[in-house]
């Protein structure tokens, strides 16, 4: 029979939270870029109606500018990755009452 040691105690305090699974960051992570990619797709005069952060505006309208598959691909996921750091749900919120379609569920 194996003695309990101070390691295998817990530590003294709330417990930690547990961390997000791979593929839950992974489908949060798809779902950025797929907000990016309706940013994107948005006429220039309603994008101009959404509060983002002025970094995600200049990489939406040079995403409008590439024509070619694979660097709009990249564009796309670096938007995503800008997208992290800004209020998604605001930005979904915006873009829901600007096109009239009800929120996506994220």
């Amino acid at each position: 029979m194996r003695r309990a040691t101070r390691n295998d105690e817990d530590p003294p305090g709330p417990a930690p939270e547990p961390r997000p699974s791979k593929t839950q960051r992974k489908r949060e992570m798809h779902e950025l870029q797929d907000l990016g990619q309706q940013l994107t797709d948005l006429p220039p005069a309603q994008l101009r109606r959404i509060d983002l952060p002025e970094r995600l505006r200049e990489q939406i309208e040079l995403a409008r500018r590439i024509t070619a598959r694979e660097g709009l691909r990249r564009q796309l996921q670096y938007i995503g990755r800008l997208m992290r750091t800004a209020d998604a749900e605001a930005i979904r919120a915006r873009l829901a009452a600007l096109t009239g379609k009800p929120e996506a569920a994220p």
